[in-house]
């Protein structure tokens, strides 16, 4: 189709990257961000080649790269620090044909914020509701604004607004049962090396450290924890360090590191897989449509795998758009939904859900051949729609 006027809800990675695509294939594309900065949630990211593949097609592999971490290598460590299991990249990335690449959140952001320009992103405004007529959608925005477009995409996050108007009801974020810090420090001699993603696993919890531009790690610790708990940004060294007791030096060292005010505290969650991602003119897209917990590290991609194969069905078919979305959902629906839930499972064997099944899972990281985890990862990245 030719000469569309598209709205897009949400200036996050889903947001701005098919704002991005879109545009490309030649639409007239505004995008409305609720926020008046653009503060992501969570201080890095892995993205896997999945989704640095659809930045390459975006133009933006160079830039990307220059951000990017130099991941080599994967390991797995007791939480005494005690050897699991070392896996070398190199195969995946020749099994795959791209490099992953480990990034600041912050900068991954203000990469796509450059590319898509400031003239046509709108900040501090809210929309709080979407309709369709015989003509196109309408985006109804906080500012008494009626937002005219001939479709609407929900890049709003797991919080949407435009969710419930394509499922028809209030759906909100499942509780994962467990809290995620994260943040950013610097490369230094009592951490492991710069060019290894290393995982310490033990009592049901984890912490890790995976190195990011600019001479960074990115870190994160995971642990089992009721809903609802809250510490002070102040505190939250502590907290980790209690935690954490007894874990091997270099997590204590992390802790030591770490900015206790620059470190996010999030209860995490995920969406249940939704019957639908689209209705009439108006799609899903990213944590709108299928929010996931971090822990296979799809969250962003998937997001970057949407953009890409909206786009495809917008330039590709001439039908109609309500046509272009319905073959959107059909691509995706299913392969989005078996990500959240394999994640969802993930994420019960580490942080104990099933004791029993906990501690099989760390005797099986001891015996894992590597191939058997690079395999896995490839088989996600290559069954997406760039291979």
């Amino acid at each position: 189709m030719y000469d569309l006027n598209v709205v897009i809800i949400g200036a996050g990675i889903g947001g701005l990257s098919t704002g991005i695509a879109l545009r490309q294939a030649g639409y007239r594309v505004k995008v409305f961000e609720r926020t008046r900065e653009l503060r992501p949630a969570g201080a890095g990211i892995s993205l896997w080649s999945n989704g640095v593949k659809v930045l390459n097609q975006l133009g933006l592999g160079e830039r990307l790269a220059a951000l990017g971490g130099q991941m080599d290598w994967m390991e797995y460590r007791t939480h005494q620090g005690e050897l699991l299991n070392s896996i070398d990249l190199q195969p995946l990335i020749q099994q795959v044909g791209q490099r992953p690449y480990p990034v600041s959140r912050t900068d991954l952001q203000q990469m796509l914020r450059d590319a898509f320009g400031p003239e046509d992103l709108e900040l501090g405004v809210r929309c709080v509701g979407v309709e369709e007529n015989d003509g196109g959608a309408i985006a109804h925005l906080d500012d008494g604004r009626a937002v005219a477009a001939d479709l609407i995409i929900g890049a709003d996050g797991v919080h949407s607004t435009v969710r419930e108007y394509v499922v028809g009801k209030p759906v909100g974020p499942r509780y994962a049962d467990y809290v995620n810090w994260n943040g950013l420090v610097p490369f230094s001699e009592d951490l492991p090396s710069g060019h290894s993603w290393v995982i310490y696993v033990g009592e049901n919890k984890r912490a890790s450290m995976m190195p990011v531009g600019g001479d960074r790690f990115y870190f994160f610790f995971g642990a089992p924890m009721a809903q609802g708990t809250t510490v002070a940004p102040a505190d939250r060294r502590e907290e980790l360090a209690n935690l954490f007791q007894g874990w091997a030096e270099p997590v204590q060292n992390l802790i030591k590191h770490l900015n206790p005010l620059e470190t996010n505290r999030l209860e995490i969650g995920d969406l249940d897989p939704l019957d639908r991602l689209v209705r009439g003119r108006v799609a899903l897209l990213g944590d709108a449509g299928h929010a996931t917990t971090p822990t296979l590290g799809q969250g962003a991609c998937q997001a970057l795998e949407d953009a890409v194969i909206l786009t495809r069905y917008l330039v590709t078919t001439t039908i109609s758009v309500p046509d272009a979305l319905q073959r959107y959902e059909n691509a995706r629906k299913q392969r989005t939904a078996d990500l959240v839930l394999k994640a969802r499972k993930r994420t019960g064997t580490i942080y104990g859900k099933d004791p029993a099944a906990t501690e099989s899972w760390y005797q099986q990281l001891a015996q894992e051949v590597p191939s058997d985890v690079t395999g896995a990862i490839a088989d996600i990245i290559l069954t997406g729609p760039l291979g």
